[in-house]
């Protein structure tokens, strides 16, 4: 495997796994929508591919020059885009990295405390809300019937600055930026709902490890520590110099973050365990501490 295909290739995840794969001397392809992002690539030494998730022909021709194929666009719950990448890789043998996300784990909690931490042995019963998510990663690892080397990664609350060309992540700098506004650090109820947390590099790395190293039908959630949204807002008023942190209400967070954002992103718990990929790919996360990234 030396060629992979990457879409999401300017977002945060998907520019930096490409740096780690151009580190490691991989041929690296990226769909893109327009020129101006072609040429940005070019210049890190992908070879661009311009066109859209939803056009088949697009992906199809990509996907049968590239060795393995590595989706990290913005669409975890986009099963059209998941269904068209599957049809043209089928009896390929291919790999194929879908990249989903935590916030299946949620419960709605509006801030309040869980301790659970789920593994990838435990079935889950999502929210209504996350259902189709679920379904998604679920479709995807089943693939593996059709010939298809399938693998899911469920990311947690990731920080860091990234490698490619989208250097910040979403849920860290949009409560920092909230909170900037707000002229306090700010946590939604009581704020004691935890979320597992990574750094962009070490999840990048075990995108790389899954690729070289994952069986097919493979499913890995990935995290390297918590905390709790309070203790995030408390970092960000000591570190910006804001006023205490304060409790915002849930439908503040729901009208500024969408309903995803605000129920789940924000004021839901999101805890697993990542024992699985340290021990069947050898992944060894270097950074542990959220805080000193805020």
């Amino acid at each position: 495997m030396k060629r992979v295909f990457i879409t999401g290739i300017t977002g945060y995840i998907g520019g930096t796994v490409a740096k780690k794969l151009l580190d490691k001397n991989y041929s690296v392809a990226g769909l893109v929508r327009n020129e101006d992002s072609a040429e940005k690539l070019q210049q890190l030494g992908i070879e661009p591919i311009i066109g859209n998730i939803h056009d088949e022909a697009i992906l199809k021709a990509a996907i049968s020059q590239a060795d393995a194929i590595i989706h990290t666009a913005d669409s975890a719950d986009d099963a059209y885009a998941a269904d068209s990448i599957i049809n043209a890789l089928e009896g390929t043998g291919k790999t194929f990295i879908f990249t989903s996300g935590s916030a299946i784990f949620g419960g709605k909690e509006n801030g309040e405390k869980s301790d659970f931490v789920y593994t990838e042995d435990i079935p889950l019963d999502p929210r209504l809300e996350m259902a189709s998510r679920v379904l998604i990663n679920n479709y995807v690892l089943q693939s593996a019937k059709k010939d298809i080397r399938s693998i899911v990664i469920v990311p947690t609350m990731v920080y860091g600055e990234g490698l490619g060309l989208k250097k910040d992540s979403i849920q860290l700098p949009a409560l920092i930026s909230f909170s900037k506004e707000k002229g306090f650090g700010t946590y939604f109820g009581k704020g004691e709902n935890i979320w597992s947390n990574l750094h962009i590099e070490d999840l990048a790395d075990l995108y790389v490890l899954a690729l070289e190293k994952a069986k097919s039908g493979a499913l890995y959630y990935a995290e390297n520590g918590s905390s709790t949204i309070r203790n995030l807002a408390e970092n960000i008023s000591r570190q910006y110099h804001l006023q205490p942190a304060q409790s915002v209400s849930i439908q503040e967070a729901v009208n500024t973050f969408g309903p995803a954002g605000g129920y789940f992103g924000f004021a839901s718990n999101s805890q697993c365990n990542s024992d699985k990929a340290r021990t069947e790919l050898g992944w060894k996360p270097q950074y542990q501490s959220i805080e000193k990234f805020i």
